[in-house]
């Protein structure tokens, strides 16, 4: 799987994007945010807050309860404003 990281999230992981190979438990977003909330200090800090976070699967926004697949492209971003 791709991830792709946007923003401030880019920022407190420092990576924009990488391959993942999804784990066979893991079904949706919420689960992946979780596997990688668990790699270290600076992944727990950019999902600590699922609120300020946003998130596509394959270039269309989602919800965290999104099904995905190892052969899906994920980007986590903040919540965009207009003006």
């Amino acid at each position: 799987m791709k991830l792709l990281y946007f923003a401030w999230v880019r920022q407190k992981i420092g990576i924009a994007g990488e391959e993942f190979a999804l784990p066979q438990d893991v079904s949706d977003v919420s689960g992946l945010v979780e596997v990688l909330a668990a790699r270290g200090a600076n992944y727990a800090g950019a999902f600590r807050d699922l609120g300020a976070l946003r998130c596509a699967v394959n270039q269309t926004h989602s919800g965290f309860d999104m099904k995905i697949t190892d052969n899906d492209e994920v980007a986590f971003f903040p919540p965009v404003t207009g003006g």
